[in-house]
């Protein structure tokens, strides 16, 4: 597959060469004479029928959207509303521009993936794997894309990041190449998408070259991005936080001897600790960012294309991160008879990303913990000295895509014929090396090479019948066949013989006689991962619409999916779907001045949603958890399970059925005033059914859980979105567009008929929101030991410990005493529970101003970093994951002064996250961008110099968040709700740009 682009390439030079033929007027073998030029104007052209202008044809591809129209609850979007916004990924421009939609971030370091949600969440977010299985469908040109696989996190201790680049893919998009964005959330939309459509689907339309003979444009931005003001601190500032609660518990406001204080806070003489805290020099800093994309297109109504490159330049603020992009973009259209329509698509794009330092993720990728007694120093010349060390190493992350279609359409009188080829296939490399110097004398290197493909055939043929003008009938059968790999090869290995050997460092020297000797590593300190997982899903559908009179409308939709990752007595799912729309002014309101158009619809039907395993389909499953580093292997023989056991991944029964999303929309459209006031509202209800979820069972037989299907999650909201023209005077004009989303979740059932289910930190019961946390109520301090509730002669206690003075006031839920799971309740939600964007465009003459506004509403987070900080001596010296102190260790975040002074040394552990005294309200409402713009084309028109456009413009962005929460954004939260302090500033943004067009 990796030669596919190449293959494509050629094809697509192979068609430039037929169309130049058209173009020059060379005689292809075809019958026929052409007599035009490729940038004749066609509006003088006599030669050319106009039946046979590809013009036409896009004009009766939009008169054919009518019903569609009436049908869709879709908002779709020029990208000029969006361009303007320097974001490096699809999901950044999306933010608060789509009601429905909900992105989150989690850092804003470039390229680092983000995550998408429409009309809430399908499942609990248990894992990275449920992340996966959440996000909707992206669509470019007809070509659905693929994303990285989870699959690979079945290796790793922890899911901070997929191993391999861990790129975001849809950064690979670059808005300059795109005409529109729709995003489609109901049934009438989605299920001509299959399966693969059952989260919703955001549709990307490229730019053409439509009917125009000729067009070039230009579009160029360069910016930087602004370092944030932050409050640092050192040894000095963190023995005195320290110092309140030896003061409060301790004798004589001392440590005890047989308590080891660190090392590294016990000299306050110690200028490399406790002397100046400037490392914000070396780890934040002002960067540059710049973005530029040329296209050419031109032809003919015969023949056209047009071509486009680009480079993306985005840099961090934080920890010299950023991400470049370069891109190119090729598509052709041809219509070699009046009957036939040929169109070809190539888009392909390098990522090269530079990632960040922290030693979380470092230590999560070489599965080692060295010495962490002693953080980083705050120094920045002590910490120009480890980054120095860094650098000695590598950290090499290059991801390359490519999308392409070639598609044939005829059409013969109410008959159309359309084939297309689809692929999209995606490849990353990671090559990591650390220095010994890192590690405690252990060298580490690793490499990492991983692809994506998928391969998609769609034939379909339609019908379109009128009666008396009165009757419109479209019918449409279609069938697919759709091929997913995902594959991985990694090879990770430690203490080689030096740190100047770096390149093939895993690699055996075929030519040695003892071929399987690495050469820079020790054998048994080599470790080698390949992994390979398939789906294939092959859909067949029919499809009716039919209207009356412009009045009535209603559409119907069969499918049938098979998917290789079901099991062989469930391969098959049949899906249908039914729409129906009124035309309420075209039935009373033809004479209305003020109502210009009024439509209700509503759409009830079923989509099967596919397994993205195939390990369900395979039965009993044996991976067993073994060796020291903790990954995943599977021994066995024969089928049966051998020497090691848990087996992690847990036992998958037979009989096991699709899962399935019932669906109701119900929705109305109006346009007011003129069509001055546009207004859609959406009531929709959405219920997942038949999902898998692990239960603990079979514990006697080694295993972890049972994964069974019967959960059922539902979700019901509205969407609403209001725009108007709220100023229209001859030089002065103000346009205003608010859209929300409100949306609430409920778990409707388990499995087994569970009424409630703990997995992890979390606690599942029937009844009540997925997204909620699960909480120990805190009520104040115990200030003496006289205030801890006695019943019949005994303390309350925490799971068997008295509570003492000094101890969190937990509040006994059910009142037996003791305070243990059983008294946690279920508070807050992860997600918002009303979140969208307002923005307003004002025009004066040439001028323009935009303004946009991002909101978050009803949303909670647990404060994990403020957790950490408090619980400093159970986190001190230790040798695992909670206890990395980075950089970042000396930055001053939150507010100190809410969080009562505990007794630190206890072994109730006061300082839990598992408590509502850091659950925090993020809701929030961000400025997110002001741009202000000058058209010069107007002026360059009157000089006599052609140009289309000319827009000169600045902007501003993410210019402040107005928020309760106190810790460091309210946005930067991992996809469970909890902020650990390691996502990167999303950074205020200082950009200017021209977009011109000839």
């Amino acid at each position: 597959m990796r030669y596919l682009g190449v293959c494509l390439v050629l094809f697509a030079a192979l068609t430039l060469n037929v169309l130049s033929s058209y173009a020059t007027g060379n005689k292809p073998n075809t019958g026929r004479t052409f007599n035009y030029s490729l940038f004749q104007d066609t509006t003088k052209n006599k030669n050319l029928p106009e039946k046979d202008s590809l013009r036409i044809d896009s004009l009766a591809q939009i008169k054919s959207k009518t019903l569609y129209n009436k049908l869709a609850g879709g908002v779709k979007k020029e990208t000029k509303d969006l361009s303007l916004f320097p974001a490096i990924s699809l999901q950044q421009n999306l933010k608060g521009n789509y009601a429905g939609l909900y992105v989150q971030e989690p850092s804003g370091e470039p390229g680092s993936i983000q995550n998408m949600f429409i009309r809430g969440v399908p499942m609990p977010l248990l894992s990275k794997k449920d992340l996966y299985d959440a996000q909707p469908l992206v669509v470019l040109d007809g070509i659905p894309l693929v994303r990285e696989h989870p699959f690979a996190f079945d290796t790793q201790q922890f899911d901070f990041n997929r191993i391999g680049p861990a790129t975001n893919l849809l950064a690979g998009i670059d808005l300059n190449n795109i005409a529109s964005i729709e995003v489609l959330k109901d049934l009438a939309t989605t299920s001509i998408y299959g399966p693969r459509g059952v989260n919703g689907v955001i549709v990307l339309t490229s730019k053409s070259a439509g009917g125009k003979y000729r067009a070039i444009s230009f579009n160029s931005y360069i910016g930087m991005v602004q370092k944030p003001y932050v409050n640092t601190i050192n040894g000095k500032y963190e023995n005195e936080f320290r110092q309140r609660f030896y003061d409060l518990y301790t004798t004589n406001g001392r440590y005890s001897d047989d308590e080891e204080y660190p090392v590294y806070l016990s000299d306050s003489l110690n200028n490399v600790y406790s002397g100046k805290s400037d490392w914000t020099d070396l780890y934040y800093k002002n960067a540059l960012i710049y973005g530029v994309n040329f296209s050419l297109a031109g032809g003919t109504d015969r023949a056209n294309f047009r071509f486009a490159l680009g480079n993306t330049k985005s840099e961090g603020v934080a920890d010299e991160t950023g991400i470049d992009r370069y891109s190119a973009t090729f598509n052709i259209n041809m219509r070699p008879t009046k009957w036939l329509l040929f169109s070809t698509m190539i888009n392909a794009n390098r990522l090269n990303r530079d990632r960040n330092r922290t030693l979380r993720d470092r230590f999560a990728q070489v599965n080692y913990f060295p010495d962490l007694s002693a953080p980083l120093p705050p120094n920045k010349d002590f910490y120009a000295s480890y980054l120095q060390e860094y650098r000695k190493g590598f950290d090499d992350n290059k991801t390359n895509t490519i999308q392409g279609y070639a598609k044939l359409e005829g059409t013969f009188g109410k008959f159309k014929v359309i084939s297309s080829f689809n692929a999209d296939y995606s490849e990353g490399y990671r090559d990591v090396f650390y220095a010994r110097t890192l590690l405690q004398g252990n060298s580490y290197a690793s490499n990492y090479y991983g692809f994506s493909q998928r391969l998609m055939m769609d034939n379909k043929a339609t019908y379109d019948l009128n009666l008396n003008k009165i009757h419109d009938f479209h019918f449409e059968v279609g069938q697919s066949m759709q091929w997913d790999i995902y594959k991985y090869n990694n090879a990770y290995a430690y203490k080689g013989v030096n740190d100047y050997i770096k390149i093939n460092l895993l690699q055996s020297d075929p030519n040695l006689p003892n071929y399987l000797t690495p050469l820079a590593f020790p054998r048994e300190l080599s470790y080698r991962f390949v992994d390979k997982t398939e789906d294939n899903l092959l859909s067949f559908y029919g499809k009716a619409d039919y209207s009356f009179s412009d009045k009535y409308f209603v559409s119907a939709i069969l499918r049938l999916d098979g998917s290789s990752n079901a099991q062989p007595t469930s391969r098959w799912f049949y899906s249908p779907t039914l729409s129906a729309a009124w035309n309420v002014k075209n039935e009373f309101l033809k004479d209305s001045r003020w109502i210009d158009d009024l439509v209700l619809r509503a759409s009830v039907g079923r989509m099967g949603r596919p397994f993205s395993y195939d390990n369900y389909a395979q039965g009993p499953q044996y991976t067993a958890s073994v060796g020291y580093t903790g990954n995943l292997t599977v021994p066995g023989y024969n089928a049966f399970g051998v020497l090691t056991r848990t087996y992690q991944f847990g036992w998958v029964g037979y009989g096991v059925p699709w899962s399935y999303s019932d669906q109701v929309n119900i929705g109305a459209d109006a346009s007011l005033l003129k069509n001055r006031l546009h207004v859609s509202v959406d009531l929709y209800s959405k219920t997942e059914k038949n999902q898998l979820i692990g239960i603990p069972a079979f514990a006697e037989y080694g295993y972890k859980q049972s994964i069974e299907s019967g959960m059922s999650v539902n979700n019901m909201g509205v969407d609403l979105t209001i725009s108007g023209l709220v100023i229209s005077k001859s030089k002065f004009s103000w346009n205003s567009s608010l859209n929300l989303n409100h949306n609430a979740n409920e778990l409707k059932a388990l499995p087994r008929g569970l009424d409630q289910l703990v997995v992890g930190n979390r606690f599942l019961k029937v009844g009540q929101p997925v997204d909620q946390y699960w909480l120990l109520v805190n009520n104040g301090i115990y200030t003496s030991d006289a205030d801890v509730p006695v019943v019949n002669g005994q303390k309350l206690k925490y799971k068997g410990i008295p509570l003492k003075a000094g101890d969190p006031r937990w509040q006994d839920q059910n009142g037996d005493n003791t305070i243990d799971d059983n008294d946690k309740v279920l508070k807050g939600h992860s997600l918002p529970t009303v979140a969208g964007g307002f923005d307003n465009n004002f025009k004066y003459g040439n001028w323009s101003l935009a303004t946009s506004l991002y909101f978050n509403l009803g949303r909670k987070l647990i404060n994990q970093e403020m957790a950490n900080r408090f619980d400093f001596v159970n986190r001190e010296g230790n040798t695992d994951i909670t206890s990395v102190k980075e950089i970042t260790f000396w930055e001053k975040r939150g507010d100190y002064s809410k969080y009562p002074l505990y007794n630190p040394w206890s072994t109730v552990i006061p300082y839990r996250a598992d408590q509502d005294l850091f659950l925090e309200n993020a809701s929030f409402l961000k400025l997110r961008q002001v741009s202000l713009g000058y058209e010069l084309g107007n002026l360059l028109k009157k000089k006599n110099i052609k140009i289309n456009k000319f827009l000169v413009y600045g902007a501003v962005s993410n210019i402040f968040t107005i928020t309760p929460y106190t810790g460091q954004d309210p946005e930067l939260v991992n996809y469970d709700g909890i902020d650990t302090g390691y996502g990167q500033p999303i950074p205020r943004t200082y950009t200017v740009g021209v977009k011109m067009e000839l």
